[in-house]
């Protein structure tokens, strides 16, 4: 028996709500047309997880498995594997068409079956591996791939009212898991705990906002004392003792989108040292914000808060960057790396962009006042200034937390 290669799904159940209206997918897709059509692109193969999520609202789930989405000036096709089903076809703003196991490179024959006749492709030079690029040129011989990864990139930071609205919903969601944080911080509850409770707390609010929505990747990273070092560092079974410096981090995600919330906090009580330190972040916090306005380079806000730093003889300790983007990324599948806060980034702030001002510092353990301190809050681009909409408060006067 001859098992197919491809297969379809449609049909099977209605379409799910989508997150956002048929005008705002269609204004995606148009911008990422006029490009290709100026550029003599045929088509685009997108394969990450941000920009299939970007221009169709589906959300794959890897798994070791090749996913696509192929855009021409008239279709959207996402490209899915038979283990999800009909789900991808049901949150796809476009049409789908599934690959089957049954066959080696089952994937590849999708991609020719919906870029028939196409001369130039753009691929993502920055998520294309190498095993697929060369997959890709044994399947297309005489097609010349070009990239498409850094345009649509750009076209991604500059966000529309519709996903400023849902960004802004998900800050105060974050700000829900930030009080959650500070309500379980207590002395002698591990880690894992309070990071479980800011968790839960979020993930409930998430569901009864977008109760059509997938509920899948909020987390929360909860650090304390030595684990604080790291923006990233993991949570752990750690207890929290008595002047402990504490890292609060909530992560909200839904359809894709990540916002943050992190803040610096102490449990029971705090030396003049930490108090210094703390006071001195948070002064460059507040100047980040005022520097977050249309017309700013990244690189010239990143060396004014290092100068700041510098007076105060802790910019050696600087940990990373001064903030970046928001949108369409995660921890594990990357991010918009042309609007960040750093010295070397020299984009220019354009009203649209939603950018983070997160200063932090890490003391080495040997210190005193030991350990990272990070104050973080989301802001909107306008024409004229800014609009903050993270709303958590920080600094010592709000977050010494009760024993």
């Amino acid at each position: 028996m001859q098992m197919p290669s491809l297969q379809s799904f449609a049909g099977n159940g209605s379409k799910a709500k989508p997150t956002f209206s048929a005008e705002e997918m269609l204004r995606r897709q148009t911008n990422i047309r006029v490009y290709m059509a100026a550029q003599d692109i045929n088509a685009a193969l997108f394969s990450s997880y941000h920009n299939i999520c970007y221009y169709s609202d589906f959300m794959y789930c890897y798994f070791g498995r090749n996913y696509g989405l192929v855009i021409d000036q008239h279709v959207v096709t996402s490209i899915s594997a038979g283990i999800d089903g009909g789900q991808p076809w049901r949150r796809t703003s476009g049409n789908n068409i599934t690959y089957t196991d049954w066959q080696k490179d089952n994937f590849f024959k999708a991609v020719k079956e919906l870029t028939k006749g196409a001369k130039r492709i753009g691929i993502e030079f920055d998520h294309c591996n190498l095993d697929q690029l060369q997959r890709l040129k044994q399947a297309f011989p005489e097609v010349e791939f070009v990239d498409i990864g850094g345009p649509a990139m750009r076209l991604r930071m500059i966000k529309s009212a519709e996903e400023i609205a849902h960004i802004t919903q998900m800050t105060r969601i974050a700000d829900i898991g930030g009080a959650a944080c500070a309500e379980a911080a207590r002395v002698g509850e591990s880690e894992v705990e309070v990071a479980l409770h800011s968790t839960a707390a979020m993930v409930r609010e998430i569901a009864k906002t977008w109760p059509d929505g997938e509920l899948l990747d909020t987390w929360t990273w909860f650090q304390s004392g030595l684990n604080t070092d790291g923006a990233h560092n993991p949570v752990t079974s750690k207890k929290i003792v008595e002047g402990d410096i504490l890292s609060l981090n909530c992560f909200p995600m839904v359809a894709g989108y990540y916002v943050a919330l992190e803040r610096t906090m102490f449990a029971g009580s705090a030396t003049d040292e930490n108090i210094r330190l703390w006071e001195i972040n948070c002064k460059i916090h507040d100047r980040g914000k005022e520097l977050l306005v249309a017309g700013n380079k990244c690189s010239d806000i990143a060396i004014e808060l290092n100068s700041i730093y510098a007076e105060h003889g802790l910019l050696e300790y600087r940990s990373f960057g001064y903030g970046h983007s928001f949108g369409i990324l995660s921890h594990y599948y990357g991010r918009e790396a042309g609007l960040e806060l750093r010295e070397d980034c020299d984009t220019v702030l354009e009203p649209g962009m939603v950018i983070s001002m997160e200063p932090m510092i890490t003391i080495p353990d040997s210190m005193p006042g030991a350990g990272g301190y990070r104050e973080h809050d989301i802001l909107v681009i306008k024409e004229d200034g800014s609009d903050n909409i993270t709303a958590f408060p920080y600094g010592p006067e709000h977050l010494i937390l009760p024993a």
